[in-house]
């Protein structure tokens, strides 16, 4: 597997982040977007693949190397697409493309639909919408999201003695992925700590939701896309099983690519990069 990249540190104006840069200088711009508690390792696969790109493959605030939060700030997903819109800046990009993988492709979905004028095409991997909630829902999940908040400062990170049984807790976690994929995204997720090792993301990404966007707002962000969009779908993958995502589908000119694997499917193996490879390539670099 061919993995080169140079690693680089991003000095936004209100946060530091880190982020593994690909390809050719002069290629064309694309900001990588991995999905919730990976890193930027998610590409480590797929960006070799993908030719005639400058891809910026970023650790999220609170993934990966990216610094956390300051005390009392959260990880909604604008704050996310203010930080990719800052990192464009940095870059000098005044439009580019993205490719999401999961919150990473929701949070493009958001920021394309917001400003289109700053994004040339969506390239989506097993994730298009964010979960829902409806009104009548959201006092009770505002008072758990509060509760859990307030509780946070008496629970501990988890600490394995043994970098194999991270990975191997990596394997069976949210979006089950293989052995090696868990493999690269523990090598850059974890630090050590007294007793072997913990993961580095901030414990307040694990923290519920306090207010979900409603059905009717995800759907009004992504019919507000107006760039090209593709879309791969994994068929073991979290997306498949959502009827209202698939009947949303039907009603949109996006390029849509169902393929065999999981979630993780890009990451998986060379296989499952290669498909997705072979999807992107020539999407990414039209005119």
């Amino acid at each position: 597997m061919s993995t080169g990249f140079e690693e680089v540190r991003l000095s936004l104006p209100h946060i530091e982040l880190a982020a593994h840069l690909y390809g050719p200088e002069d290629g064309l711009p694309v900001l990588a977007l991995h999905g919730w508690l990976d890193n930027a390792a998610s590409f480590a696969r797929l960006a070799p693949k993908l030719q005639g790109l400058r891809i910026v493959a970023l650790d999220f605030a609170g993934h990966g190397h990216s610094d956390h939060r300051a005390a009392g700030a959260g990880y909604a997903l604008w704050d996310y697409a203010f930080d990719v819109l800052q990192v464009a800046e940095q870059f000098g990009w005044q439009r580019f493309s993205i490719l999401g993988h999961s919150m990473g492709a929701i949070t493009a979905v958001l920021l394309a639909a917001a400003m289109p004028e700053r994004i040339a095409r969506l390239a989506l991997i097993d994730g298009l919408v964010p979960y829902t909630g409806e009104a009548e829902q959201a006092p009770a999940k505002l008072g758990e999201a509060l509760r859990a908040r307030q509780a946070l400062s008496d629970k501990r990170k988890p600490v394995y003695a043994e970098m194999a049984r991270a990975v191997e807790a990596r394997m069976k976690g949210v979006g089950a992925v293989s052995r090696e994929a868990a493999e690269l995204l523990a090598q850059r997720g974890l630090m050590p700590v007294p007793g072997g090792y913990t993961w580095r993301t901030d414990s307040r990404l694990t923290l519920p939701s306090p207010l979900r966007l409603s059905w009717a707002h995800a759907q009004a962000f992504v019919r507000a896309l107006q760039c090209p969009v593709s879309l791969v779908l994994a068929e073991q993958g979290m997306m498949g099983a959502q009827p209202a995502v698939r009947a949303l589908l039907q009603d949109l000119p996006f390029e849509v690519h169902r393929l065999p694997g999981g979630h993780h499917l890009h990451l998986d193996d060379e296989t499952g990069a290669q498909l997705v490879a072979d999807c992107f390539n020539p999407f990414l670099r039209s005119p």
